[in-house]
């Protein structure tokens, strides 16, 4: 689980260096020409040097902050995996892997993310950051959770009657779209800018969650710790 976390995280930090990076350099070359055009900063090769050294440090730093959040993200998607392994859809493990990696996905990331889709670092008042944080923390907790309440009503309902569990999760969806603050992020930059960055945010998401159902599935099938833990039981 720790090994499937930390290479998907690590391939996430790698994707995001080729595909956001581009964005964020755009988004940050922006806010230093109004820094420039306000008189905060100076356009010196001094001030670039510093920069362009910051930058590479935080670009690197990236790789392996990726690699440990991956970490953590494998540790809680094997301890899922584990408990609810049998009752996803029959064959191996990397098709199994892969549904719960869909309905991960689908659920703690696309939809918060359409809800309150990702915004580079320098756009946003700073004085919001906690409320902003607070607010797409709460929206993860109703879908994800909710994902859990229905696929209990999925279970216990009759064959012609689990629409109710899909009905229901849309319904809440939709409830917590509505109620919910909007996004509070004022933006400032380029549309063309916001939407590539948002895309290929959302696209280095996706391939980490591929490359961990993708890799656990593969471990769990060679090395199979659920036998084990059958074994030691009895």
């Amino acid at each position: 689980m720790l090994v499937a976390g930390a290479t998907a995280g690590t391939i996430h930090g790698l994707a995001n260096l080729a595909l956001v990076e581009p964005y964020l350099d755009g988004a940050i070359m922006i806010e230093n020409q109004a820094l420039f055009a306000s008189g905060q900063a100076e356009d010196t090769p001094e001030f670039w040097t510093e920069y362009e050294s910051y930058r590479i440090w935080q670009k690197e730093g990236q790789v392996l902050a990726s690699a440990i959040l991956g970490t953590s993200m494998g540790a809680l998607f094997g301890i899922v995996y584990a408990l609810s392994r049998d009752a996803l859809p029959k064959g191996g493990d990397l098709k199994r892997a892969s549904v719960l990696a869909a309905i991960m996905w689908f659920s703690v990331y696309l939809v918060p993310f359409l809800k309150y889709p990702a915004n580079p670092p320098t756009v946003g008042d700073g004085e919001t950051v906690v409320l902003r944080a607070v607010l797409y923390l709460s929206f993860i907790a109703i879908t994800g959770f909710g994902v859990v309440g229905f696929y209990q009503v999925y279970r216990r309902v009759a064959k012609n009657r689990r629409f109710v569990a899909f009905a229901g999760y849309a319904a809440l969806v939709a409830v917590a779209f509505a109620l919910m603050p909007p996004n509070l992020d004022e933006v400032t930059i380029q549309a063309e800018l916001l939407d590539g960055f948002r895309i290929m945010s959302a696209v280095g998401v996706t391939i980490f969650w591929t490359a961990l159902a993708i890799i656990l599935g593969t471990l769990w099938q060679r090395f199979r710790p659920d036998s084990e833990t059958k074994l030691e039981q009895h």
